[in-house]
């Protein structure tokens, strides 16, 4: 009796590939024309995909847009735990800093914030849950709205309207200013 062989496991297989070939046309895109030249016709050629398959998944360029954005930075990643909210936070913030340094990362974060509509966009969601996690973790203490207020939105400005400004030190300055007078 012969045992069949079970086939072998494919890591991410063709959906994984699609993503990544979508995320790179979308990059290239928003840098080369802006993100509101970008349509999904021009990304599906560009990543040599169906377009109903971009249809499917996002419906939309600009949710298209907002979703590659926010997956750059991902959520699986760890965040720095070294037991002192003050340096989580500042590395936190630096990882973000250098993150958003990269061109292709500035321009989607553009046009994901141009697509965002009246609500919170992906990015803002997914930095307010490791704000949260980061505060909780450490026990309480600095309210959620005030790191958003006081750390992510300014680097976001600059990221939007001058991102020359961000600098080596803008990290520490950020979080320093969130627990001046704590």
């Amino acid at each position: 009796m012969s045992a069949t062989p079970s086939p072998a496991r494919r890591t991410g297989g063709r959906s994984a590939a699609v993503l990544a070939a979508v995320r790179s046309a979308v990059e290239e895109l928003v840098q080369e024309r802006g993100s509101a030249q970008v349509t999904i016709p021009m990304v599906a050629e560009r990543a040599g995909v169906n377009p109903t398959s971009i249809y499917r998944r996002w419906g939309d360029a600009p949710s298209m847009i907002n979703d590659l954005a926010t997956y750059r930075i991902s959520p699986d990643r760890p965040l720095p735990d070294t037991g002192d909210l003050r340096e989580d936070l500042t590395r936190w913030a630096q990882e973000i800093i250098e993150h958003f340094r990269q061109p292709a990362a500035a321009a989607l974060l553009r046009g994901g914030a141009a697509g965002a509509g009246a609500g919170d966009s992906d990015c803002l969601r997914n930095r307010r849950a490791e704000a949260t996690l980061l505060i909780e973790r450490d026990g309480g203490g600095v309210p959620v709205e005030d790191v958003i207020d006081h750390v992510i939105a300014p680097i976001v400005y600059r990221v939007l309207f001058r991102p020359w400004t961000l600098d080596d030190d803008l990290a520490s300055a950020l979080v320093g200013r969130l627990f001046a007078g704590r």
